[in-house]
C-alpha cells in the first residue's frame, strides 16, 4: 500500500489539537477575576486587592494639596445645595404650608428659603468655621482664612410661591483670587451644575459649554426685571428695546442663578440683569467662565458682585451685548 503523505494541515488521520485561548484580561470566569500580570494570568486574591487599593491610594496622596482642597471644596458646595434643595422640594406645590412675608417691594422671603439657609450654613459651619460667609437671609459672617461663601438658599423665590416651576438653590465660594467653586441646583429636574476654578464646569457630572452661536442676531437672550431698582429702569428698557431688534428672541424666567446656568450650558447664548445680589450670581458666574464664557459687568469689568450689574454670554456674543448695555446705561 502506498503511504499517504502529509499536506499542509494534515495531522496523520489524528484529530489536530487545538491550543486553548486564554481569557482577556477583563474577563471573568466564576468568581475570580484574572489580570495579566508578568505576561500570565493570574487571579486577583483578596491580598492583591489589598495591595492594589494601596498603590491607588498612594498615587492619589501624590497629587498637590491645593487640588485636594478644591475637591472639598466643591462637594461642600453640592453637599449643601443638595441639603437645601430637599427641603425646598419638599415643600413644593403646599402653598398653603408655609408663611410669606414681603422684605420690599416685590421682594418676598418664605419660611422654606429661612429652613433651606439653615441647613446649608449649618454644613458649611461645620466644616469651614473660620469661613466668612454671605447669605441672602442672614447676618453677614466675618472670617479670617480668607474665604467667603455666597448662598441663596432658594433663588427664584416669586416663581416658588405661584407654582411656577424654575427655581434653585445657589452655594459658591471664593477666595482673595475670585470665585473658587460653585453649585447651582435645580431640584426640581435634579440637574446639579457644577464648577471649580481650572476645571471646567459640568451638568450631573458631564463637561458643558456655552453655545457656538456666533452672532447676536441669531442670540437667544434671557434677563430680568430690575425690580429693586425702578429708578434705573428707563436705560433697561432702552438696552431691553435693543435686545429685542437685535437678538432672535428674549426670554424673562425669573431664576438669576439658573439663568447663569443655562447660558453655562448653551440652553442661551446670553444674559444681562442690573441691580442683582452678590448671591444671586457669585455660583453661576464662575460656571459660566469655566465653560467657555464671558462674564462682566456693564462696563466690561469684573466688578459684578459689587455692582450687581452683569453680562454672561459665549465670547462671540458677549462683545455685542456689552456694546448695547454700554449705550443704554451710559449716562445712568
Amino acid at each position: 500500500m502506498a503511504r499517504r503523505r502529509r499536506g499542509i494541515g494534515d495531522s496523520g488521520g489524528r484529530p489536530k489539537r487545538t491550543r486553548r485561548r486564554r481569557p482577556p484580561a477583563h474577563s471573568i470566569s466564576g468568581k475570580t477575576i484574572f489580570v495579566p500580570m508578568g505576561g500570565s494570568l493570574v487571579a486577583l486574591t483578596p491580598a492583591r486587592r489589598r495591595r492594589a487599593a494601596r498603590r491607588i491610594r498612594a498615587r492619589a496622596d501624590t497629587r498637590a494639596p491645593q487640588s485636594k482642597t478644591l475637591d472639598f471644596h466643591l462637594a461642600t458646595c453640592v453637599t449643601a445645595a443638595r441639603a437645601g434643595g430637599r427641603i425646598v422640594l419638599d415643600c413644593w406645590g403646599r402653598r398653603e404650608s408655609f408663611a410669606v412675608r414681603e422684605k420690599g417691594r416685590n421682594d418676598f422671603v418664605t419660611a422654606v428659603d429661612q429652613q433651606a439657609e439653615e441647613v446649608i450654613l449649618r454644613l458649611i459651619r461645620a466644616r469651614f468655621p473660620d469661613h466668612a460667609i454671605l447669605a441672602e437671609e442672614s447676618a453677614p459672617v466675618e472670617g479670617r482664612a480668607g474665604f467667603r461663601w455666597y448662598v441663596d438658599p432658594l433663588d427664584g423665590t416669586t416663581n416658588f410661591i405661584h407654582g411656577y416651576p424654575l427655581f434653585c438653590v445657589s452655594v459658591g465660594l471664593a477666595d482673595p483670587q475670585g470665585m473658587r467653586a460653585a453649585a447651582v441646583y435645580d431640584p426640581l429636574r435634579d440637574e446639579m451644575f457644577t464648577a471649580a476654578r481650572g476645571a471646567g464646569a459640568q451638568l450631573n457630572g458631564q463637561p458643558i459649554h456655552v453655545s457656538s452661536a456666533e452672532r447676536l442676531t441669531a442670540a437667544l437672550l434671557v434677563t430680568g426685571i430690575p425690580f429693586r431698582s425702578l429708578d434705573r429702569l428707563d436705560p433697561y428698557l432702552d438696552s431691553f428695546r435693543a435686545f429685542v431688534t437685535g437678538s432672535s428672541a428674549i426670554r424673562r424666567d425669573g431664576s438669576a442663578a439658573l439663568n447663569l446656568a443655562y447660558v453655562a450650558c448653551g440652553r442661551y447664548d446670553g444674559f444681562w440683569e442690573m441691580a442683582l445680589s452678590p448671591w444671586d450670581i457669585a455660583a453661576g458666574s464662575l460656571i459660566v467662565t469655566e465653560a467657555g464664557g464671558a462674564v462682566s459687568d456693564f462696563r466690561g469689568k469684573g466688578d459684578f458682585l459689587a455692582s450687581g450689574d452683569i453680562i454672561a454670554a459665549n465670547r462671540a456674543v458677549h462683545p455685542s451685548m456689552l456694546r448695547i448695555v454700554r449705550e443704554a446705561y451710559r449716562d445712568a
